[in-house]
């Protein structure tokens, strides 16, 4: 009989002890454990990569304190979920709140929490993959202390695998051989989870009697895993993908890299980011509204959350794939920046400078400056940049309409200067 639950889930463990990996958090005489066995437990976030134990420990804490425990998962529970939980909280005592994902709560949830964790109502525990300090607002951050989880290594990997092979009430009934692991260990990145359910599908397909060597693994797991993993390989060619889509004004082949990411459970603030990004990157001043669209779409989705984020992230990713196209922002500010590279730390010239003290004024500082509006024009052809690279033009219009509007504004004033 196959089992219905996955291998990573049968065997998770239920005692630090069991628990492979993490030995600087809930080792022997570590912070972490001792509050565990003394049932001093405090509100705190757990940071690191996809199955390295965030779950597991979480559990673990419930189990050994024996106190009510609620678990929700941010993805798709809401603001009515978690008073539900609170309202339970409130006619019990010690009540734990694990939430899975949490950096995908939007700042209205994330709210929601802060009073019960303020007046103990709850203890919370929130799992994210993502830097707490930049997804955790502030308020909450301040009560939960942060434990970061390291990935890990190949021999605690292998362990886990073995311990899997001998303690499985499936497994252990069969015949297995683990003569090769690169092949499950580089596919699996240091996931802990994906790797025994790697292990589970491989074992399946090959039958009762299995010596797992690299090229098995190889050929099926072609076959038989995703085709996107999120922390993998594929997180950043399909991001790549998508970009190129756009910056190469193409929407369908956009819409169909983004379904694939949102499909395979992408962060949406992730891409939303990578959209203001490319905004100025591929599109700046040939279509200004770029920006403000794409800076839009990264707070409605901040705002709204998972799934109908999708929605916003189409809009957006269509208008810049359809927009006008220019890398003259980013080839400018990297001229600038060789420049200086180059010719280090050259002085401001003094009829530029600031000057709020007499000494200042009496040292030439402001000297001479032109008030630009009090020219014809709201224009003087003074010079702003340091003597050693006068004249030097950084900016070069892009070839579109607006563009081009901007280089015939710029010649008319600069003459023969930069040379638009």
């Amino acid at each position: 009989m196959k089992p219905q639950v996955p291998l990573a889930e049968r065997i998770r463990p239920h005692t630090l002890d069991e628990l492979m990996g993490q030995e600087h958090l809930v080792g022997k005489g570590s912070i972490l454990r001792t509050a565990i066995e003394h049932g001093r437990i405090h509100s705190m976030l757990f940071w690191g990569p996809p199955g390295t134990g965030k779950t597991t420990i979480a559990n673990i804490i419930a189990h050994t304190l024996q106190v009510p425990f609620f678990q929700l998962s941010a993805i798709s529970a809401g603001v009515k979920d978690v008073r539900e939980v609170i309202e339970q909280a409130r006619k019990q005592t010690g009540t734990l709140l694990f939430i899975d994902e949490i950096h995908r709560f939007n700042k209205g949830q994330q709210d929601a929490l802060l009073g019960a964790v303020e007046k103990g109502i709850i203890t919370l525990i929130g799992a994210t993959t993502e830097n707490p300090s930049f997804e955790v607002n502030s308020a909450l951050l301040s009560r939960c202390q942060v434990y970061v989880l390291k990935p890990l290594d190949e021999k605690e990997l292998v362990r886990l695998m073995e311990t899997a092979l001998v303690k499985d009430e499936f497994l252990s009934k069969k015949k297995i051989e683990l003569i090769e692991t690169a092949a499950l260990i580089n596919i699996s990145g240091g996931d802990g989870r994906k790797l025994l359910n790697l292990l589970e599908i491989v074992c399946d397909a090959a039958g009762d009697n299995v010596r797992i060597t690299d090229s098995l693994v190889m050929d099926i797991a072609q076959k038989k895993i995703a085709l996107y993993d999120k922390s993998g390989e594929q997180h950043y060619d399909i991001i790549s993908a998508f970009i190129k889509s756009i910056r190469g004004s193409d929407p369908n082949a956009a819409l169909y890299w983004l379904a694939r990411m949102i499909e395979g459970g992408e962060d949406v603030k992730f891409i939303a980011r990578r959209l203001v990004i490319l905004s100025s990157e591929d599109i700046g001043n040939a279509n200004p509204t770029a920006l403000v669209i794409a800076n839009a779409c990264f707070d409605a989705v901040n705002k709204i959350g998972f799934p109908e984020s999708s929605i916003i992230l189409s809009q957006c990713a269509t208008y810049l794939a359809a927009s006008p196209k220019s890398n003259a922002a980013v080839a400018g500010i990297g001229e600038a920046q060789a420049a200086v590279s180059k010719y280090g730390d050259l002085p401001v010239p003094l009829h530029i400078r600031n000057a709020p003290t007499r000494l200042m004024k009496n040292l030439g500082y402001g000297k001479n400056y032109e008030y630009s509006h009090s020219y014809e024009n709201n224009f003087s052809a003074q010079e702003y940049l340091p003597k050693e690279i006068a004249g030097t033009k950084f900016y070069d219009p892009g070839k579109n309409a607006r563009e081009e509007e901007l280089r015939k504004f710029l010649r008319n004033l600069w003459k023969d200067k930069y040379h638009y």
